[in-house]
């Protein structure tokens, strides 16, 4: 889910900055609103959403895939914050120089902004990643029978008592987690060296 939401994230952060003014600001409001909405809210009208497509056209059964378009659909707005402000430090100019050379749009896209944007594109991919793993509320009411993430397997867990294997769990995630906090600062602080010493030269 993080995978596809950082994917449409990006995409939709690209085609809001190249909006005009107000529409720009009409649509940067909507999205916010699922980052202001509390959890069992956006849970709840899922739900009643998958539902409502089950019952009036004979799909949208609650399980994996409702969980999947779930965590993905609350995932998109905060990719699209991340990426936001990396697209407003970006030089159009070097783009629009691209297509004048004979650059496709893609091209110059994949090989001009995309680069540009990679640490707002990282940092939405972790986050969504994050909250994926952490969300419980909007995962319990949008999942089926036989079909559980983390959080749900967690709290199964807890519910009939102490189990070593919840210690176990939440090491390996803390040190996965922070063995990947590690490895992105330590490439993004490279880069910018990298790009200190361009400058510099």
């Amino acid at each position: 889910s993080s995978i596809i939401a950082t994917i449409i994230g990006t995409a939709a952060a690209v085609g809001i900055n190249n909006m005009k003014r107000h529409k720009k600001n009409l649509v940067l409001n909507i999205t916010y609103l699922p980052v202001l909405n509390p959890d069992i809210i956006t849970g709840i009208s899922l739900m009643i959403l998958f539902i409502f497509i089950n019952s009036k056209f004979g799909f949208g059964n609650l399980g994996f895939w409702s969980l999947l378009l779930a965590h993905i659909t609350f995932n998109i707005p905060y990719v699209i914050l991340s990426v936001m402000p990396k697209l407003k430090q970006l030089n159009k100019y070097v783009y629009e120089a691209a297509l004048d050379l004979g650059a496709t749009p893609w091209y110059a896209f994949r090989k001009i902004i995309l680069p540009e944007i990679m640490p707002g594109v990282v940092t939405g991919a972790l986050l969504a990643f994050t909250l994926s793993i952490d969300d419980f509320v909007i995962s319990f009411f949008t999942t089926g029978s036989g079909v559980s993430n983390l959080s749900i397997v967690v709290y199964s867990m807890a519910r009939r008592g102490i189990n070593p294997k919840i210690n176990a769990l939440s090491t390996i995630m803390f040190v996965s987690v922070l063995l990947l906090l590690i490895l992105v600062n330590s490439r993004m602080s490279g880069n910018n060296i990298k790009k200190q010493r361009e400058s510099e030269i």
